[in-house]
C-alpha cells in the first residue's frame, strides 16, 4: 500500500481510492504523534523560535482544518468548537504572537483531533468521491493529508530549532551510492509540458499542464556539497560583496553571518547542530539550511547561476527519448525508498550521489528527496491558474517577495512531493531544510 497520491495513469476505483485517502491520513497521523508525543508538556507550549509556532498550535490546527474543510465544507456539519477557529486561523495570528493565545492544551488539543479523525473516517466510508471539485477522486481528503505532512515538516523543523533533551532519532541514510560519472548535464533547448491537469491530489499552483520552451543549459548532476560551500567560505565569500544580491548583503552584515546556519567554527573544524546532536559538517552531504541569498551567492562565486523554476522541472520530468512529462524523475511510479530519501526515514539528506534509481534519463540526480532546492524564479501563477479550494493557499502569496523551491527534503512524506510540486518562501529563511543545484548557459 502506497501513501502517494493516486496516479494519474489510471483512476482508482472506489474502494482503492477510500483505501489510499484513509492510508494517507492515518501515516500523517501517525507521524504527527510520532513528533508531539516525543517531547514534554513545556516543550509543546514552548515557542523555540519566534520563527516557528508552539508544537501545540500546529497539533490542534491540524485537527481544526481537517474539521473545516472535510466536517464542515464536504458533509455541511456544524463546528464542533467555533470558539476556537479564529485561534487556529493562520492568517489571523502570526506565528510570533500564538504563545499568548488561550490555546487549547496538550491533551485536549490531542482529544480534539482525534475526535475530529474518528468522524472523518466515518465521513470516508459513506462519501461518494465525485459529484463536486472537492470531493473528485477524493481530492479534499487527499489535500488534508498533504496539510498534516506539510506541518509535520514544519514541527520537525521546530525539532531542529528546539535546544535540549529529549532528541529525535532515525536510521542513518544507507541507500545506494554511486556517484555519477558527471558533475553537470546538457538538458536540450526545446518545448516541454510544466505543470499538470491530471495528477488527482495537485495543488492548485501546479495547474494547469502548459508548453514552456526553454533554451539548452546545463545543471549539476547532484545539490552543492558541504565540501563545495566550505571552499565557497574559504575563498571569503561572506566577505565580499561582489558575489550578493543587495539584499543579501545587508542581511549577512546586518546579521553577521559567515556559514549556514546552525554551522560554527571550533579548534578550526566547522562543525555543525543537527536536531541536537553537535557534529563535524560531513563533506558529502547536500548543503542545508542556507538562504536563498546564500544560493544566490555561492552560484555566483562559482560563475554559475541558479536554475529558473522551468529549467528545474524540466530536468526533472522531461524525457528527450519520447517528449513526456512523467510523474517523478525516475518515471510514473510512486517513490520507493530506493528512489529517494522521503518522509522522515532519515534526520539528513544522503550522501550526493546517492538513489541512482531516483535519477532522470539525463542522469541528474536527487531531484526529488534530501533537500529542498531553490530556484532562481518568483512564485508565480500559471497562464490559466484557478485559485482553488481558497485563495490563502497560493494566490496571496504570487509575487516577487517568495522565491520557489523544488524537489522536496528528507522532512517531505511521498504525499506532498511529485515532480509538479511547488514550494516557496522569503529569500532571507534558513531554517528550512533548504539547499539548491547550480546551472550555466551553453
Amino acid at each position: 500500500m502506497t501513501t502517494g497520491s493516486p496516479s494519474a495513469a489510471a483512476p482508482d476505483s472506489d474502494s482503492r481510492l477510500r483505501e489510499r485517502a484513509a492510508a494517507a491520513l492515518t501515516a500523517a497521523r501517525i507521524r504527527t504523534a510520532g513528533l508531539t508525543d516525543a517531547v514534554t508538556d513545556e516543550d509543546l507550549t514552548a515557542q523555540h523560535s519566534p520563527l516557528m509556532s508552539p508544537l501545540v498550535w500546529d497539533l490542534a490546527h491540524i485537527g481544526n482544518q481537517e474539521e473545516l474543510w472535510l466536517l464542515q465544507r464536504v458533509a455541511g456539519r456544524e463546528s464542533m468548537r467555533p470558539e476556537i477557529e479564529p485561534l487556529y486561523d493562520a492568517f489571523q495570528h502570526p506565528r510570533a504572537e500564538r504563545p499568548k493565545l488561550p490555546l487549547l492544551g496538550p491533551a485536549e488539543a490531542r482529544r480534539y483531533a482525534a475526535e475530529v479523525r474518528g468522524r472523518v473516517f466515518d465521513l470516508l466510508e459513506r462519501t461518494p468521491l465525485e459529484g463536486s471539485t472537492l470531493l473528485d477522486d477524493g481530492f479534499a481528503f487527499g489535500m488534508i493529508a498533504q496539510h498534516e505532512q506539510q506541518h509535520d515538516e514544519t514541527m520537525l523543523i521546530t525539532h531542529q530549532l528546539r535546544r535540549g533533551a529529549p532528541l529525535l532519532t532515525a536510521p542513518e541514510p544507507d541507500g545506494p551510492f554511486d556517484p555519477p560519472p558527471a558533475v553537470e548535464v546538457l538538458v536540450p533547448g526545446g518545448p516541454f509540458t510544466m505543470g499538470t491537469s491530471a495528477e488527482p491530489w495537485s495543488l492548485d499552483n501546479e495547474r494547469p499542464a502548459h508548453v514552456r520552451d526553454t533554451a539548452p543549459f546545463w545543471i549539476d548532476t547532484v545539490p552543492v556539497t558541504n565540501a563545495a560551500y566550505l571552499a565557497f567560505i574559504a575563498d571569503g565569500g561572506y566577505r565580499d560583496p561582489r558575489w550578493w544580491a543587495a539584499a543579501g548583503w545587508e542581511q549577512i552584515r546586518e546579521h553577521s553571518i559567515e556559514a549556514p546556519l546552525f554551522w560554527h567554527r571550533e579548534a578550526g573544524q566547522w562543525l555543525r547542530r543537527r536536531f541536537g546532536v553537535v557534529e563535524p559538517v560531513p563533506d558529502e552531504e547536500p548543503v542545508l539550511h542556507v538562504s536563498w541569498y546564500e544560493a544566490d551567492a555561492y552560484a555566483r562565486w562559482a560563475g554559475r547561476r541558479l536554475p529558473t523554476e522551468t529549467e528545474w522541472e524540466k530536468a526533472a520530468r522531461h524525457d528527450p527519448a519520447t517528449g513526456r512529462s512523467t510523474r517523478y524523475p525516475w518515471g510514473d511510479a510512486d517513490p520507493t525508498p530506493a528512489h529517494a530519501n522521503l518522509g522522515q526515514r532519515h534526520l539528513r539528506p544522503a550522501r550526493a550521489g546517492s538513489y541512482p534509481a531516483g535519477a532522470s534519463p539525463l542522469g541528474v540526480r536527487q531531484l526529488i528527496g534530501d533537500v529542498w532546492e531553490w530556484t532562481a524564479s518568483d512564485f508565480l501563477p500559471y497562464p490559466g491558474f484557478r485559485a482553488f479550494p481558497y485563495r490563502e493557499y497560493s494566490e496571496v502569496f504570487f509575487g516577487p517577495e517568495h522565491k520557489v523551491l523544488r524537489g522536496g527534503s528528507f522532512a517531505v512524506d511521498p504525499v506532498a512531493c511529485r515532480g509538479t510540486f511547488r514550494n516557496w518562501d522569503l529569500p532571507v529563511r534558513r531554517q528550512i531544510f533548504s539547499g539548491f543545484r547550480t546551472a550555466r548557459d551553453i
